[in-house]
């Protein structure tokens, strides 16, 4: 059974860990045995209460972007009234239900064989490095991609602007949206993450950083809240550990909204370099650590 002190400990971890580009769930998975708390991730409350945590997550991203999600819903009831998704606001709506579809699909038919990669602390050390590498693939690409862009406007004896079609989340193609979500799949492993895929996947697409972070946390939201809600009857009749799980997601949604603030005014000048090396130190001193 998992006693007050490591839930609050998933908690904090939780929240301090899931908007950033660094596995939330590779973090749950490594460290109790990097710091030896005393118990084991096959118990049976670790991955109800872990994923519970989530609800706490999405409130805090439903919270840091409600004016988008109120544009997005009403949006959503426009284009199913019209028959018609021009309106840009439900046009994004059509791209995050569609971004949403994969990883949904994969984790409800594969739930049980990926929930046995939850107490494999060596695998969620690999996949931290592999994390490491698709970050700083993509900003690689996206540099590239830039240094190409100035010396075209060089030449051309202009300025280099944004792409108008892709300096906004609502410019991109459904298709590039499908494409984003199919990312998502991905962070169902422990070490890979949701926002760290998808953020690569949206500066590959064109985007800027912020509205990279902007679509991969409005993508996560449906994801991470359905997840949330499906692992609260797997809690048991265990009032205790219900009540402190749903207070620990609280405390993990508070620490979430505070890190996704921080996290989207550092983006306006930031890269995603930092949380590359920070994910290859950890995921390789974890595998020299459990070897």
């Amino acid at each position: 059974m998992l006693g007050a002190g490591v839930i609050l400990f998933l908690a904090v971890l939780q929240g301090a860990s899931e908007l950033f580009p660094v596995s939330s769930l590779g973090h749950a998975v490594v460290a109790p045995p990097l710091l030896h708390l005393g118990f084991r991730q096959s118990d049976p409350a670790f991955v109800p209460v872990l994923t519970m945590l989530h609800l706490g997550t999405a409130a805090a991203l439903v919270v840091l972007y409600r004016r988008d999600w109120w544009r997005i819903v009403t949006g959503f009831a426009r284009a199913l009234w019209r028959a018609d998704v021009r309106d840009e606001d439900g046009r994004l709506a059509i791209m995050l239900l569609i971004g949403t579809v994969p990883a949904a699909v994969i984790g409800f038919a594969f739930e049980a064989s990926l929930k046995a990669n939850f107490a494999d602390p060596r695998t969620a050390g690999a996949l931290l490095v592999v994390n490491a590498g698709i970050l700083l693939g993509a900003e690689a690409f996206r540099r590239r991609d830039e240094r190409r862009q100035h010396i075209a406007a060089s030449r051309a004896r202009q300025h280099a602007p944004d792409d108008p079609a892709y300096a906004r989340v609502e410019g991109l193609g459904l298709g590039t949206a499908l494409l984003v979500g199919v990312c998502q799949v991905a962070a169902l492993f422990p070490g890979i993450s949701r926002s760290g895929v998808t953020m690569a996947a949206g500066l590959v697409a064109g985007l800027r950083h912020q509205e990279a972070a902007r679509f991969s946390f409005l993508l996560a939201t449906p994801i991470i809240l359905g997840a949330g809600l499906l692992e609260v009857p797997d809690l048991g009749p265990d009032r205790p550990t219900a009540l402190l799980a749903a207070g620990a997601a609280a405390v993990a949604g508070v620490i979430a909204y505070l890190s996704a603030r921080f996290l989207v005014r550092y983006l306006r000048f930031g890269r995603l370099d930092p949380f590359a090396y920070y994910c290859a130190a950890l995921g390789v001193a974890t595998l020299i650590a459990l070897r």
